[in-house]
């Protein structure tokens, strides 16, 4: 990870980012080194997705992998302006950008909230643009969803697990919540990124359990919306 003269801790707004390219300029691999399935699909039938930023990617990506039902993970920009944006280029704070992980899961082996536990239980959600010792908007948290039905579970997640944060004597929870059509594309990062714990098992990671824990049964399931069959959004 990048430190000292490039860190961002104001995001940059639309008109001041980087200009971005027309196309990217990497190859993305294929297949997940450790799931053996596609990172960019086609996906089983039935298949849903959530965008989780909590950091560096390299950790985070490690802890959804590892969950019995999740069918492939990516590390990969989202959240920012600048189309096609390179690693170094989100570290200059200037596309806007967080380092994200897609977890594309089977609902009918993992729930969602199990997912969110995991995403709450495993980094600090209060500290801003920074996640330990890495600083700048690149490291900001963040939960983009897939489904309009998923909003209400995600935000309910939010409020219940920021009850704990406070009975900890912690400061507010500063995650950002969007749906990921206004969170925009999901760029996947280089191929260098992907799975890099698996490939590199004493690589650096700033991830684990934070001692809380999410509450479950967060919302009971005739509380939720119905489902629907919106579309993800599209991913590069």
């Amino acid at each position: 990870m990048i430190f000292g003269a490039r860190m961002r801790t104001a995001m940059v707004s639309r008109d001041d980012a980087m200009e971005g390219h027309e196309r990217p300029l990497y190859q993305v691999p294929a297949t997940h080194t450790v799931l053996g399935t596609p990172l960019q699909g086609p996906w089983p039938e039935g298949t849903r997705t959530v965008y989780l930023a909590m950091g560096c990617f390299w950790g985070a990506e490690r802890i959804f992998w590892r969950l019995p039902g999740v069918v492939t993970t990516a590390a990969g920009y989202m959240g920012g302006y600048s189309p096609n944006p390179t690693y170094d280029e989100v570290c200059t704070g200037r596309t806007g950008h967080t380092e994200a992980v897609i977890v594309a899961y089977d609902p009918k082996q993992i729930s969602l909230e199990r997912i969110l536990a995991e995403f709450w239980e495993n980094h600090d959600p209060t500290q801003g643009n920074r996640q330990g010792n890495d600083v700048g908007t690149q490291y900001r948290s963040a939960i983009y969803w897939s489904d309009a039905a998923d909003e209400a579970l995600v935000r309910a997640s939010r409020e219940a697990f920021n009850t704990v944060v406070r009975e900890h004597g912690f400061g507010e929870i500063t995650t950002e919540l969007a749906p990921a059509v206004d969170a925009g594309t999901f760029y996947y990062a280089e191929g260098y990124h992907q799975q890099y714990l698996d490939r590199n098992p004493g690589g650096y990671c700033n991830h684990g359990p934070n001692g809380m824990s999410c509450p479950i049964g967060i919302l009971r399931q005739d509380q939720l919306p119905a489902q629907t069959d919106i579309a993800p959004p599209s991913v590069s």
